[in-house]
């Protein structure tokens, strides 16, 4: 795996040290001897990963991190301080400034690599998500600002996996406070709540009794609803080839036994706040991109998202060997309704149809509002016979059940008009299919409309 790294040390034998190393595993190498050029550096060259020692003159590591992690534009860079100090107590402190992980010299080159390796590939997932949020912003897709302070960790939900009561007592105590905690003895029924409820934690222990953590952990990540859960393990100082196993897997974070509290609190404060950004980049991207292509009023695919998405269905339809027909509808009189009634109760009737159109089509079935009174709907593997059907039904509820609006009277009696076509032959285009509906449908309309028409009549 490459990536860039960048190494901060006011000692340049350590830092030429660690170079030497990182070139030899074929990453890109940065380098600082001092905090003020390190966050610079963060800021101009964007790296996948800072290497921070702890003791430097003027701007210490612990107050690098800080301000690293306190920049909406570094905050997602992570961190591990690399250090000869040696107390858990200096180890907490570097935690709780944001540190993804504290390391004390000198480090196991293949735990040393493990974790980096491990930490870019978590990096460069939210890459990606902030690359798509930017340019949903740019589109006008997103009005949110993917250069803002991680969300905050209070009320989490938290899945924890231990079967020793005594460790798992110590771990709800822990988090009691402010987050909500689930134990779960059963690695299987763990996997079952996983997929069921969305947890901002999962914490595992690797010294289960009669089943492999690493498996658990393994399974959390196959699963679509589970790939993006943070996972914490626990391990035993001692077993260092299942720790680096389980980061080369994807587990996000562990803690060597005996657990410390303040350090527990520390790592999983850090991972909640990575998954609620996380969560809320790809919320709002999505949100974004729905209102991209859903018509706002009815809830209806829009016309931008059948003119996109219109090709790859017919390609499929062919390609299968199946049928495809389109269906075109129009509202007759709508300009009536708007000119009596006000446009108000014209989109109460919009509403009330596209409900009714969406109960009477398939969940294959594409249902789009083309513009104005008129929608389009795609079927994908059905022929004009079965199409007519569907259209026919649609028809008959629309024209006689009332529509419910807001007037003197409370209802309005609304008739549609619907031309039907099919996909021909290889020379057929998506623009000779809605040509052949639309003609259709003008069809209906001149031979007194409330009516289906299908161009192979």
């Amino acid at each position: 795996m490459s990536a860039r790294v960048l190494v901060v040390d006011d000692v340049l034998v350590n830092v030429k040290l660690m170079e030497a190393k990182l070139m030899a595993e074929y990453f890109d190498v940065l380098s600082a001897t001092n905090a003020k050029d390190g966050i610079e550096l963060a800021l101009t060259k964007n790296p996948d990963i800072i290497l921070l020692d702890v003791m430097m003159p003027d701007v210490d590591g612990y107050e690098a991190c800080r301000l690293l992690k306190s920049n909406p534009k570094t905050q997602h860079i992570p961190v591990i301080m690399v250090t000869a100090l040696d107390q858990r107590s200096d180890r907490i402190r570097g935690l709780e400034v944001g540190a993804d992980d504290f390391l004390t010299k000198p480090v196991d080159d293949i735990a040393l690599f493990a974790r980096v390796k491990s930490l870019v590939r978590l990096k460069m997932v939210t890459d990606e998500l902030r690359a798509r949020y930017a340019t949903g912003a740019e589109m006008g897709l997103i009005s949110g600002n993917v250069e803002e302070v991680m969300e905050d960790t209070d009320s989490a939900e938290i899945l924890v996996v231990e079967d020793k009561p005594l460790y798992a007592e110590k771990i709800v105590e822990t988090f009691s406070t402010n987050h909500n905690v689930r134990i779960e003895l059963d690695p299987d029924e763990a996997l079952l709540a996983a997929r069921s409820q969305d947890y901002d934690l999962a914490i595992v222990s690797l010294s289960l009794e009669n089943f492999d953590g690493l498996r658990l952990c393994s399974q959390l990540r196959a699963h679509d609803e589970t790939r993006n859960l943070p996972i914490l393990i626990l391990v035993d100082e001692e077993d260092m080839p299942r720790l680096v196993r389980g980061l080369e897997m994807g587990v996000n974070d562990y803690l060597a036994r005996p657990i410390d509290r303040h350090e527990l609190l520390a790592r999983a404060k850090t991972q909640i706040k990575r998954k609620r950004y996380g969560d809320r980049l790809r919320n709002d991207f999505q949100a974004g991109l729905e209102v991209a292509i859903t018509d706002q009023l009815t809830g209806l695919y829009n016309r931008r998202y059948l003119s996109s998405h219109l090709d790859n269905l017919i390609s499929k339809s062919v390609d299968n060997g199946r049928p495809i027909s389109l269906l075109v509808i129009d509202i007759d009189h709508f300009k009536a309704v708007n000119d009596t009634y006000g446009h108000d109760v014209g989109d109460q009737v919009l509403k009330e149809f596209a409900r009714r159109l969406s109960s009477n089509v398939r969940g294959i079935d594409m249902a789009c509002r083309y513009g104005g009174e008129e929608f389009v709907v795609a079927m994908p593997e059905t022929d004009v016979s079965f199409s007519y059907m569907v259209a026919e039904r649609l028809r008959q509820e629309v024209a006689e059940i009332p529509f419910k609006v807001k007037t003197a009277e409370g209802e309005l009696y609304i008739t549609i008009s619907i031309g039907i076509t099919d996909w021909e032959d290889q020379g057929d285009s998506v623009e000779s299919l809605l040509k052949r509906a639309d003609q259709a449908l003008y069809k209906a309309k001149r031979d007194g409309r409330n009516r289906v028409v299908s161009d192979a009549a």
